[in-house]
């Protein structure tokens, strides 16, 4: 499957499904964040693609705040992209839910004319060469004024920052676990799974210095790159395509009740 070729398979999406609570540091506000960025005010026509759309609890984020855009997500797994499609029924039309795989070339195509490159813990499965060549193709491919916005984990250059992440990040899957559901379970079970990656690197999770990916954006021809968001070795970060008027930018609050929107109904 196609998935698999990134160390990846159905198994760990099953898992992913199950831990998300405890597993994404801090979720409302990574994808609030990343939701404000976007180069449009709230009622802009605009169409988004996302490299790895997981549960499309994103896509819901955004379709919610954003009423006149669309979205293409696309993902590796049959499992996610079933859970997606049947989040995202209520938006009709306006979203698209479409196999990929991230390492090839046949999809590259549905970057032309995009206004929003996003993607969200999937481009650290890719090689150095290939996030370099996945930044120079999303510039190259979408519209003027567009823009291309990441969240994913990113490797310390040393082991204390190996060491702060790895902690950090049990600290806070731990403090999730107890918000969520009043104990430790999913918390244990995070454990369990060897879902830390700072703790357990695996082959196929390549992880690249957050300075590095910085730069590579700004060598693909992006402006106004930046990391906007650090949080437990998970970051938000991107940059922008010159040639669009400047836009609006939504607002934190809104962004943050669209986020909670979207998660209410994955859960229910």
């Amino acid at each position: 499957m196609i998935e698999e070729e990134l160390g990846w398979g159905e198994e760990d999406s099953a898992v992913y499904r199950a831990l998300a609570e405890v597993a994404v540091p801090r979720r409302e506000e990574q994808l609030a964040t990343l939701l404000c960025l976007l180069p449009f005010g709230s009622d802009d026509a605009f169409r988004i693609v996302d490299l790895g759309c997981g549960e499309g609890v994103l896509e819901y984020a955004a379709l919610t705040a954003f009423p006149n855009a669309s979205v293409l997500a696309l993902d590796g797994s049959a499992s996610m992209r079933e859970h997606a499609g049947a989040l995202l029924t209520p938006f009709g039309e306006r979203a698209k839910v479409r196999e990929f795989a991230l390492e090839g070339d046949d999809w590259l195509g549905e970057l032309d004319g995009a206004d929003c490159v996003v993607s969200s813990l999937v481009v650290h499965h890719l090689t150095d060469d290939g996030k370099r060549k996945l930044f120079s193709e999303a510039h190259k491919r979408m519209g003027d004024g567009g823009t291309l916005m990441l969240i994913d984990c990113v490797q310390p250059q040393r082991g204390e920052g190996v060491r702060l992440f790895a902690d950090a990040y049990d600290a806070i899957s731990r403090q999730q676990s107890v918000e969520r559901s009043g104990d430790t379970a999913l918390f244990d079970r995070f454990v369990d799974e060897r879902w830390n990656i700072f703790r357990h690197p695996e082959s196929s999770e390549m992880l690249s210095p957050l300075s590095h990916q910085l730069a590579w954006l700004v060598q693909a021809g992006l402006e106004g790159v930046d990391c906007f968001w650090l949080n437990a070795g998970y970051a938000v970060f991107g940059g922008y395509k010159s040639g669009g008027a400047a836009q609006g930018g939504l607002s934190m609050g809104n962004a943050l009740d669209a986020v909670r929107a979207a998660l209410e109904a994955n859960r229910s």
